[in-house]
């Protein structure tokens, strides 16, 4: 494989040379700026051979690096070994940032390329910005890369469904009407959306264009008075298409988008969101662009009372499938059966699919066996994976979409022996975790400073990890979603700050490269905690039922007040679950809840 990517960079510096290009810049994205992508527009991956979800790519006539966050160091040392792809470690000191780099290398008046249709407004603003003082030509209409790409596979045309009673608590007419009131206030004529979770949202509708995330290719425009979802011919079947009529939303051709906004009058006003918005896109908005968050991102991110009892009930056929996984895991292991990381995900995928409402993983499975479990985004495949055997550690990250709720929930449990060492890591991150469960904190609390609660029980071990605490979950939606996040790292912004029904994860971790990790994650919903005449303050309401396994607990390292709240937990994970599962998976429920 190795020799096969140097090749592809060859070809890519070819057509550089011969489009008189000095630096092409390959992000991971698609005109949806997407997390995850559909294969077609997997560019990156295609070009460097790393199959993480994020990193971006930059080639020079004699350098090609991959700027990537420490989530990704380990799997990106072994994926770019002999490839000539310099790993570049984004936030590791010393270590320039892409645009840094460009600034130190480049000479003046260079010609900086990339696809217009796979960077962001804001992204692509921040690029010309930090390289102004090398008079730089930007090229970005033109993909060179494309050509190249021979057996690129189709952009995906699964159809579109409908998310409906009784697990949705907004109607699309309900929903519209709350994006135009903020349109209004606004002062714009026009909305354009392009991200996808957010239109899967607005329109109350569904799709499986994108693996793991229930959401499909399209674009959106809105106004006062009209609804434009354009999306691939075919996708919407007719039924669909007189339900969304009777909403006032008419259905244009996916490539429409384009030559739709070049006609709109050059008077009108229109919000975009720059981070979520791409640049080529943006060349059609009207002239006048008013630059603000999605409205729908923050509409998204506050469930109903309602999307959280749906959720609640998820949580539950959630953890009754994770019972029903760990009896057999224990047992098999007990009996001496050969398991391999990818037999667990395979047990846990067919597990969560026995359970009501369930649609698909909400990501890939990582079950990492001791070294693996140290890259926080690893995952086993047919031609890489470990057995479960020996003494160590087993840290399974894992999530489902169900109709009624999307779960992510991260568990370590011990095979074999277990180290004082492992014991004192994992009791380390445990008491992170449950610090951050009980934090109480004002409404429109920035969500980033959050995050030292969760880390000052790890400091004060010496222990530390390189990603950020928590993300936003969706509603049947992307697992991770935003726009809150818990990291001190990450800039403040209003739209970050924390509102009632936001759901995040708290997963604290600890990694010790090719030994073992350790990360314990829970989902955690913002409800209301008291109201004084000093703060009108919220909490964390644990979503997750699942046990925590005792087995791996140094005691001696964890308060009173941090006991008492693992048993309080694991009381509720056995009342919430007992009457959902039975047998095998009763007894082990029932053993692993038990209080120390």
């Amino acid at each position: 494989m190795a020799t096969v990517i140097q090749q592809r960079v060859s070809q890519l510096r070819q057509a550089m040379q011969q489009h008189q290009i000095d630096a092409w810049i390959v992000p991971s994205a698609d005109p949806h700026l997407s997390e995850y992508l559909p294969a077609y527009w997997q560019q990156r991956v295609w070009l460097s051979g790393f199959t993480g979800s994020v990193g971006t790519v930059m080639v020079t006539a004699d350098f090609a690096g991959l700027w990537v966050d420490s989530r990704y160091w380990e799997q990106a040392t072994v994926q770019l070994k002999d490839t000539g792809i310099v790993l570049m470690k984004s936030g590791e000191e010393g270590v320039p940032s892409l645009n840094e780099w460009l600034v130190a290398h480049l000479p003046s008046k260079a010609t900086v390329g990339f696809n217009s249709q796979m960077m962001a407004l804001r992204q692509a603003r921040q690029l010309e910005s930090d390289l102004a003082t090398l008079q730089v030509r930007f090229v970005s209409e033109q993909d060179i890369l494309a050509p190249l790409w021979n057996d690129r596979p189709n952009l995906p045309k699964q159809a579109i469904y409908e998310h409906t009673a009784p697990f949705i608590s907004q109607t699309r007419a309900e929903k519209l009407a709350m994006v135009r009131e903020q349109m209004k206030k606004a002062q714009a004529d026009w909305h354009f959306i392009s991200s996808l979770d957010d239109i899967a949202w607005l329109f109350n509708l569904r799709g499986s264009d994108v693996e793991y995330n229930p959401v499909f290719l399209a674009h959106a425009l809105v106004s006062e008075n009209r609804a434009v979802l354009f999306v691939h011919t075919g996708k919407i079947d007719a039924d669909l298409a007189e339900a969304l009529a009777k909403d006032g939303v008419e259905i244009a051709d996916y490539d429409s988008a384009l030559s739709v906004l070049n006609d709109l009058p050059e008077s009108s006003s229109m919000l975009i969101d720059p981070d979520r918005m791409t640049l080529a896109l943006s060349r059609s908005a009207c002239k006048n662009v008013i630059q603000q968050v999605n409205p729908s991102r923050l509409f998204k991110s506050q469930k109903t009372a309602a999307d959280l009892q749906h959720v609640r009930m998820a949580m539950e056929q959630d953890g009754a499938a994770l019972c029903e996984f760990f009896a057999w895991f224990e047992a098999a292991l007990e009996k001496g059966e050969r398991i391999s990381e990818l037999t667990i995900d395979e047990q846990i995928c067919a597990a969560r699919a026995r359970q009501p409402f369930y649609v698909c993983p909400s990501f890939a499975t990582i079950a990492g066996f001791n070294g693996n479990g140290a890259m926080p985004h690893y995952r086993a495949l047919p031609e890489s994976f470990s057995y479960i055997e020996g003494d160590g550690l087993l840290l399974i990250d894992s999530g489902g979409q169900y109709l009624n709720g999307t779960t992510d929930i991260t568990r370590v449990v011990p095979v074999g022996q277990v180290s004082a060492e492992q014991k004192r890591d994992y009791t380390a991150v445990l008491k992170g975790m449950i610090q951050l469960s009980q934090a109480v904190f004002p409404r429109d609390y920035p969500s980033s400073l959050l995050d030292t609660l969760a880390r000052t029980p790890m400091w004060q071990l010496g222990l530390d990890y390189g990603h950020g605490t928590g993300h936003g979950v969706g509603y049947f939606l992307n697992v991770h979603e935003g726009p809150q996040v818990i990291a001190h790292r990450a800039y403040v912004f209003p739209h970050t700050f924390m509102k009632e029904g936001m759901i995040t994860s708290n997963e604290p971790g600890v990694y010790r490269a090719g030994q073992w990790g350790v990360r314990i994650e829970n989902l955690v919903a913002n409800i209301p905690a008291h109201k004084t005449e000093f703060v009108d303050a919220l909490k964390f309401e644990t979503l997750t039922l699942c046990p925590i396994d005792t087995r791996c607990i140094d005691k001696d390292l964890m308060t009173t007040e941090e006991i008492a709240w693992l048993n309080q937990y694991h009381a509720e994970v056995l009342r919430r679950l007992k009457s959902r599962v039975s047998g095998a998976a009763l007894a082990w429920l029932e053993l692993r809840t038990q209080a120390i």
